[in-house]
C-alpha cells in the first residue's frame, strides 16, 4: 500500500498524518483550515508554506482531507487548494461529520456524534449518511457542545444562578466582566470558541450541583433533540470530541437513563481514520 496523507481540520487546528499500511510515518499540526472563513488562495498558501515542507520528502499517493465547513459547495475549492502543493491523482475532501462516521463506525451501521466546540450527529448505514438533524449552531442548537455548555455557564453566572463564591471564582479566573462577555459574544468573531473555552471550569467544578446540572441537562437535550430522532434502539451511539471525552461519565449516565447504548467515545477521529483508510 502507498503512502497516504490524512488531515483532520477543526476550528482551531489541523492534524496532518502521513500513513502507510496503518502505520504513522509523520504527524504534523498547524492552524485550522476552513473554506467558510478562508478563500481557496488563502488555503493554498497555508498548505504551501506550512504543510508541504513537512511532507515533501515522501512520495504521496493520495490525500484525504476532513474538515469543518467542507460542505458540498466548498469541496472543489479545498481540493484545488490542496492540489497546488500535492498534485496527486486522489484528493478527497469530506466534512467533519463524515470524519466522525468513518472513524467511529467505519463500514458498519451506527450513529456518529461530535461533541466538541460545536455538536453534530448523523445516522450512518456503513456507506453514507442516511439521516442528519441539523445542529443549527450554538444560538439555535449545538446541544451538548462546549459552546452550549459555556453559554449556560455564563448566563447562570450573570443571572446569579450560581453561588456567589462560584460566580466570583469564575469571573476572576477568566478576567471577565458583564461588559467583556457581551462584547465577546455579540461583537467579536468566533463567539462559540470563546464560550467553549470555559469547559475546563465546568470539569473542575463538576461536583457542584449547579454545574453538574448544566452538563446533565445539555447532554439530555442533545440526546432528545438529535439522537432520539435516529434508529438508536437498534444502533449504538458513538462519540468523538473533547467534550464527550472529558465528560464521559456524565454522558454515559444520561444515556443509560434514556436506555441509549453507547459505543465508542474518542477524543480525536484520527486513529479511527487511519484504521478506516488502511482497510480500503
Amino acid at each position: 500500500m502507498s503512502n497516504i496523507l490524512i488531515a483532520d481540520s477543526g476550528a482551531t487546528k489541523t492534524d496532518w498524518c502521513l500513513t502507510k499500511n496503518g502505520e504513522i510515518l509523520h504527524r504534523f499540526e498547524n492552524k485550522g483550515i476552513s473554506p467558510v472563513f478562508q478563500t481557496q488562495e488563502e488555503i493554498a498558501e497555508e498548505i504551501k508554506l506550512h504543510v508541504y515542507p513537512e511532507f515533501k520528502k515522501w512520495e504521496i499517493a493520495a490525500v484525504y482531507f476532513y474538515g469543518t465547513g467542507c460542505i458540498p459547495e466548498k469541496i472543489q475549492s479545498v481540493r484545488n487548494a490542496i492540489s497546488q502543493s500535492f498534485p496527486v491523482e486522489t484528493i478527497e475532501v469530506y466534512s467533519d461529520l463524515i470524519a466522525a462516521a468513518h472513524s467511529l463506525c467505519g463500514h458498519s451501521p451506527g450513529i456518529a456524534c461530535i461533541l466538541g466546540t460545536g455538536s453534530n450527529s448523523c445516522e450512518w448505514n456503513g456507506k453514507e449518511i442516511v439521516k442528519q438533524v441539523s445542529p443549527l449552531g450554538f444560538i439555535l442548537g449545538d446541544e451538548g457542545s462546549g459552546a452550549s455548555l459555556g453559554k449556560k455557564l455564563v448566563s447562570d453566572a450573570l443571572k446569579n444562578q450560581l453561588s456567589e463564591e462560584l460566580k466570583n471564582e469564575f469571573l476572576t479566573e477568566y478576567g471577565l466582566t458583564q461588559a467583556t462577555i457581551i462584547d465577546k459574544v455579540y461583537s467579536q468573531p468566533f463567539p462559540s470558541r470563546f464560550l467553549a473555552n470555559f469547559s475546563p471550569f465546568l470539569l473542575k467544578h463538576i461536583d457542584d450541583k449547579t454545574i453538574r446540572c448544566i452538563v446533565e441537562q445539555s447532554f439530555s437535550d442533545f440526546f432528545e433533540r438529535n439522537v432520539m430522532q435516529y434508529g438508536y434502539q437498534k444502533n449504538k451511539v458513538n462519540f468523538v470530541g473533547s467534550i464527550a471525552w472529558y465528560f464521559t461519565d456524565i454522558l454515559q449516565a444520561v444515556a443509560n437513563e434514556k436506555r441509549i447504548k453507547i459505543g465508542k467515545i474518542e477524543q480525536s477521529p484520527m486513529p479511527g481514520l487511519i484504521e478506516f483508510h488502511s482497510t480500503l
